[in-house]
């Protein structure tokens, strides 16, 4: 017999595959901010719940996203000045996550997650026109 969560958690493997298939850079980076930002909510609830292991998984994962993918598809050469500034915050963001972990306090992943939701928002309400010029470059 399946076991529903296995299930579960394949299905929505798959779908995830689906979508990063399928989605342009710009869809691309939005569902970057969103798995680091669903990962802080998951480490804020373990932090509540006094689970050490899934608070570092979760932590370790956002903090893997912030810079493997968000400051890693940063393009220094296009982007100039506001490139470095991302990359700066993305840095700060990342040892703001570490202070929690290392701390078990969720003020730290609060600062983290408003400073990420506040780039993502900027980013989610890029004009199509810009979003085009973004990717011409590359």
């Amino acid at each position: 017999m399946l076991n529903r969560n296995t299930g579960v958690s394949a299905y929505q493997q798959v779908d995830l595959e689906t979508a990063v298939q399928t989605a342009d850079p710009h869809r691309l980076i939005l569902m970057l901010f969103d798995g680091a930002l669903m990962a802080i909510a998951q480490a804020e609830v373990a932090i509540e719940q006094r689970n050490i292991p899934q608070r570092a998984a979760a932590i370790n994962k956002a903090i893997a996203i912030v810079i493997e993918g968000l400051k890693a598809a940063l393009d220094p050469e296009a982007g100039g000045e506001l490139a470095d500034r991302l990359a700066a915050l993305y840095d700060y963001i990342a040892e703001r996550l570490t202070h929690a972990n290392a701390l078990n306090n969720a003020a730290p992943l609060k600062e983290a997650a408003n400073l990420l939701r506040t780039i993502r928002d900027a980013w989610a309400e890029m004009p199509e026109e810009a979003r085009k010029k973004t990717y011409a470059t590359s």
